[in-house]
């Protein structure tokens, strides 16, 4: 960690890291923006995902790629891509550009086209062959629900299927899959995801601080967090260090606090 030195903070995992990821979401970022970004914070983002079909069109693909491994960032295209390649029949020719142009890592997600539970498997078992695999699991849909114990059942397919990491879906609204729509997060599905699976293979969507600041208090500072702006990757990381008056008395990794703590 960079700093004086004179503060006593929380233990922390340096990069590169297999847990207390921060993913951040690009939605278009001009390169020079990109590059300021990280000279700042790039110490703190740990996989810089290229939303939904960003990285299809950006012009400046190449050269942000190549910034991105020069700060030791992952890149992912988003999985939506991914997803409308598989329903035109070319996953294979979207696996050959990812590994052509350099990306490490892809997405595999079923929230755009219907993709079957069997169907996602073999895609996360061909992606993982090459790439480092976040599956995405979870509705997108408000009005699609999912009990948690199928939640559950979905991460422990995935991590079987050869995915490193399992994305819990919350979209860049917050307020759908782990959340209610007042962006309250839906403890009963954190709760189920975590009993399947060991919270440093899930990666939870939680685009807003107040999201990020609970499970924090949760977790503990290395917990796997996505969707997060570019922009707020380093005032992420006062979270997780509780440098910040939401987590100054953030607990120690532990169970899902009960609801209403």
């Amino acid at each position: 960690m960079v700093g004086p030195g004179f503060l006593d903070l929380p233990s922390r995992t340096v990069k590169p890291r297999g847990t207390g990821i921060t993913h951040v979401l690009d939605r278009g970022l001009p390169l020079g923006y990109c590059a300021d970004l990280l000279e700042s914070g790039g110490a703190y983002v740990d996989v810089w995902k290229f939303g939904w079909g960003i990285s299809y069109l950006d012009q400046h693909l190449a050269a942000k790629l190549e910034l991105l491994a020069r700060h030791r960032v992952l890149a992912c295209p988003g999985g939506t891509l991914l997803e409308i390649a598989w329903a035109q029949g070319r996953a294979a020719a979207f696996f050959d550009w990812a590994r052509s142009v350099g990306f490490p890592c892809v997405e595999v997600s079923a929230g755009t086209v219907p993709i079957t539970p069997a169907q996602k498997r073999d895609l996360i078992g061909e992606a993982a062959r090459h790439f480092i695999v976040l599956a995405e699991v979870g509705p997108k849909d408000p009005a699609a629900r999912m009990l948690p114990e199928q939640w559950g059942a979905a991460v422990s397919n995935d991590l079987d299927a050869g995915a490193t990491w399992v994305l819990a879906e919350g979209r860049a609204s917050g307020t759908v899959g782990l959340y209610h729509p007042s962006g309250a997060v839906r403890e009963d599905i954190v709760a189920a995801l975590t009993a399947e699976a060991d919270p440093g293979l899930i990666v939870f969507e939680a685009p807003r601080e107040s999201q990020q600041a609970w499970f924090v208090g949760a977790f503990g500072p290395d917990v796997n967090l996505a969707n997060v702006a570019p922009a707020e990757a380093l005032g992420l990381e006062t979270l997780r260090l509780s440098l910040r008056a939401d987590t100054f008395e953030a607990r120690a990794p532990g169970p899902v606090p009960a609801r209403g703590t």
